[in-house]
């Protein structure tokens, strides 16, 4: 198969589809690898770099998208790679769709066989394609959350650890999956006094054992989470509903019993955010004030630290991304767990909480595949 993987254009988005080594082990499956001059720039990869691992070098997006059968990315795609996309071509990247109708309907004109890493599960029920972006975008939305609580970054003028004699500052993570572990790890390392707030107890007592009282948790009621809001300098939104268009929990009522300069940083903005005051920002522009409370929405967090997010992003797809180049199609009907990450294919949605979030009628997976 000739896999193609072109330059991420997306708002200071510095990730590749394809590391070098990833490119090494497709080629010694057999497969032809394209790859979009400069696509590697942003982790110091050059355009030699994937020559020696075996790559072709495309001039153009147009040319990989032209000649390739399946296209690896980062990002969603964007406006202008929507009309490059064609029936009978895999797309394998993030997407995100549930937020996203502009995107959805893109996809679905172009008759592409589409694999969101957001939806591809495991034996256990995670999700290990987006694990770890998640511990990436965790781990960054306390350094993020603690640049914008800077004073002279409109923040309270807060140190998260404190120092002798002054208390620290107060980190409540609403979420305790992926994200929000990786959140108050981070917090709790820098001596923040964290809370975490999340619906399931089993989760809440894993939480326990492993911090051993080094944070605190709180069961999930409309009680806990403006208590905690209230008092925070910093709210960190770390919820998902897998496929779906994240829950809000955060209204803008509520943004005046927080105390002023504090900061939301809302990770699930990918999936719509999960603050009612939430839009999407860029690594560019990153943040911006409601009612005194300052937002950082960036819906890439992890392409600030490209070096280490590819890598992590490579490691977990590669498994994946070689069975489809190997098999294509087959791959979907062979891999149940691959199978879900089937969001889009020939013009219908088969993403059960991408339909119900956008008004499609779902097709079940496995039947149409075979049905094609």
């Amino acid at each position: 198969m000739r896999v193609g993987c072109p330059r991420e254009i997306k708002n200071h988005e510095y990730r590749v589809g394809l590391t070098p080594g990833a490119v090494r082990e497709y080629v010694a499956h057999g497969h032809e690898l394209l790859i979009e001059t400069g696509a590697g720039a942003g982790i110091g990869a050059g355009d030699d770099v994937y020559r020696a691992a075996g790559a072709r070098i495309a001039r153009t997006a147009e040319e990989v998208f032209a000649q390739a059968d399946m296209i690896v990315k980062v990002k969603e795609p964007q406006p202008g790679e929507w009309v490059q996309l064609r029936e009978g071509q895999i797309l394998y990247t993030y997407l995100h769709l549930a937020p996203d109708p502009d995107q959805t309907a893109g996809l679905l004109a172009s008759g592409v066989t589409a694999i969101a890493y957001e939806t591809v599960t495991d034996e256990r029920g995670g999700l290990p394609l987006l694990a770890p972006m998640s511990e990436v975008a965790g781990r960054l939305s306390i350094q993020a959350g603690a640049t914008a609580l800077q004073k002279a970054n409109g923040g309270r003028g807060v140190l998260l650890g404190g120092v002798p004699g002054v208390p620290p500052g107060k980190v409540a993570v609403i979420g305790g999956g992926v994200v929000g572990l990786h959140a108050a790890k981070m917090a709790a390392g820098l001596g923040a006094d964290v809370s975490i707030i999340d619906r399931s107890i089993p989760r809440l007592r894993q939480l326990d054992d492993l911090f051993n009282g080094r944070v605190h948790t709180r069961y999930a009621s409309i009680e806990a989470l403006e208590e905690e809001c209230f008092s925070a300098d910093i709210v960190v939104g770390a919820v998902l509903i897998p496929g779906a268009a994240a829950p809000k929990l955060v209204s803008r009522e509520m943004l005046s019993g927080m105390k002023k300069g504090a900061v939301l940083v809302d990770v699930a903005i990918d999936q719509g955010g999960c603050f009612e005051t939430s839009h999407a920002t860029t690594h560019a522009d990153p943040t911006y004030e409601v009612d005194g409370i300052i937002h950082y929405c960036v819906a890439n967090m992890p392409g600030a630290v490209p070096v280490t997010s590819a890598h992590a992003l490579n490691n977990a797809t590669l498994h994946y991304g070689l069975q489809l180049a190997d098999k294509g199609i087959k791959a979907l009907l062979d891999e149940p767990h691959l199978r879900n990450g089937l969001n889009v294919h020939k013009g219908r949605v088969t993403n059960r909480a991408v339909a119900e979030a956008l008004g499609y009628e779902m097709a079940e997976p496995k039947a149409a595949l075979v049905a094609a």
